[in-house]
């Protein structure tokens, strides 16, 4: 034996089984932190698969034509639709748009009875 070596005494059984216990309790917690970085990864990769169709639809600056005379009463937004409240010579109507493209999504009239 030279100066630089150090000597490393075998371990006692005990002291192997506690050894080996730790190394057990090491290897599940290592695996279950794999599991737990796989789970976030492959729901982050969901989300933006998910939304990838919508951004493709988007679009830019847009110009919605108000029949003569309308006015904008309020808007809202409602699910993925916005909601305009026109009131077009005294007669009520309601627009909807799809809010991630910004396509006309259906209008609804109100009139009064005869």
């Amino acid at each position: 034996m030279t100066t630089t070596e150090t000597a490393v005494p075998e371990p006692s059984p005990e002291q192997a089984a506690l050894f080996a216990r730790v190394r057990r309790m090491m290897l599940i917690a290592g695996l279950t932190t794999a599991l737990a970085i796989c789970a976030v990864l492959i729901a982050v990769g969901y989300r933006l698969f998910k939304s990838e169709g919508r951004a493709v639809d988007v679009a830019g600056d847009v110009t919605a034509t108000l029949p003569k005379g309308a006015r904008i009463v309020s808007t809202g937004v409602a699910g993925d639709r916005l909601v305009i409240t026109l009131d077009v010579a005294g007669v009520t109507e309601i627009r909807t748009f799809d809010a991630h493209t910004l396509k006309p999504a259906g209008k609804l009239k109100f009139a009064n009875e005869p």
